[in-house]
């Protein structure tokens, strides 16, 4: 048996994935698939492969894996709050400080500067909304059957994150409240927004209202939400607070007694047991279709402009640098401005 477990920088999974299925390997890949159109439509042939060749290819969405969010979205299926009319999800945590003893003074090249400091980086990471606040758009998705939205319409920008910063001595604030030195040589922060808010419109008329943040010492939360015609969805994942409200039918997810419910350990457990069972699970089905939404959100907000599915699907914005070699010159792409920023 043969497994790759695709745990690396983001920008770099659609090229790895595609080396391992035509290399014949079952495939565990971790979230986000891409961070551009280009890079998903690799994934999407992949997958296509995949399947042919009899192949996993398994997703690291965690919470689609835990028993109390499958009970949950089982219940939103099964009409347990009625219609579906409104979703909200929330992703707002702290500043998040990578690796921060590298810069551009203790690193021999741009690239291998990059690299190291990959998450400020939006052709690395994806930025925020993609790397990390993906988990919410991944639960909004779920929601929907996997239906993904029409259109999004999405604000955001970099007000507290630190910028080009020249070199000196600087305080951030953590999420604690507490503060921490930072000793900059210039440029560490790279070019990604901390915040997003994000409109997501379906052809069934339903919306999604999506937001996140990595700004320290503020407000943390990370929710999800669902309306619908008969009652209310609150959910928290990490809490495992479930609960349907405002309906004839309340509920509350009870964990049953002694089971611990590891999605961390229950993604490998079910793709391992599928493979043994020559049933090899493939989830690229839904774990494309959150991927795109999580970077038509980023398209949305770097542009200002409103971004359909289809414009999504067919974008030819490539973010990976042309010719790239350990050596090249990599200069640290401006932050997007909405209005000026062009998609292609």
């Amino acid at each position: 048996m043969d497994v790759v477990l695709l745990t690396t920088t983001p920008a770099f999974r659609p090229m790895h994935i595609k080396a391992a299925i035509e290399a014949g390997k079952h495939v565990f890949a971790e979230k986000p698939m891409a961070v551009d159109g280009p890079g998903l439509r690799s994934v999407i042939e992949s997958a296509k492969k995949a399947k042919e060749k009899n192949l996993a290819l398994v997703d690291g969405f965690v919470w689609r894996w835990t028993q109390a969010n499958r009970e949950a979205y089982k219940k939103l299926h099964e009409g347990a709050i009625g219609d579906i009319r409104t979703i909200y999800s929330s992703y707002y945590t702290g500043s998040v400080d990578r690796y921060p003893k590298w810069n551009r003074t203790n690193t021999k090249t741009d690239l291998e500067w990059q690299i190291r400091r990959w998450y400020y980086f939006t052709w690395l990471s994806g930025d925020h909304i993609v790397e990390q606040a993906i988990h919410s758009i991944d639960k909004m998705l779920w929601t929907m059957k996997d239906e993904p939205p029409a259109s999004v319409v999405c604000v955001g920008g970099r007000q507290a994150r630190p910028g080009a910063l020249p070199p000196g001595k600087y305080q951030l604030g953590k999420a604690d409240g507490t503060t921490t030195d930072v000793e900059s040589a210039g440029g560490e922060y790279g070019n990604i927004y901390d915040h997003f808010g994000a409109e997501f419109r379906w052809e069934n008329g339903v919306k999604g209202y999506h937001f996140c943040r990595q700004i320290g010492r503020c407000y943390n939360a990370n929710t999800d939400e669902v309306v619908g015609s008969k009652g209310v969805y609150q959910g928290e994942s990490a809490s495992k607070r479930h609960v349907i409200i405002h309906s004839d039918n309340p509920w509350r997810y009870q964990a049953p007694s002694g089971v611990k419910d590891n999605g961390y350990q229950t993604e490998h457990d079910e793709m391992y047991a599928s493979i043994r069972a020559n049933k090899p699970i493939n989830t690229s089905e839904r774990f494309t279709k959150t991927t795109m939404t999580a970077i038509m959100a980023r398209m949305a907000a770097y542009s200002g402009k409103e971004v359909t599915w289809q414009q999504a699907m067919e974008s030819k914005e490539d973010l990976f640098p042309k010719d790239l070699k350990w050596d090249s010159k990599l200069p640290v792409a401006p932050v997007a401005i909405p209005g000026v920023y062009e998609l292609t």
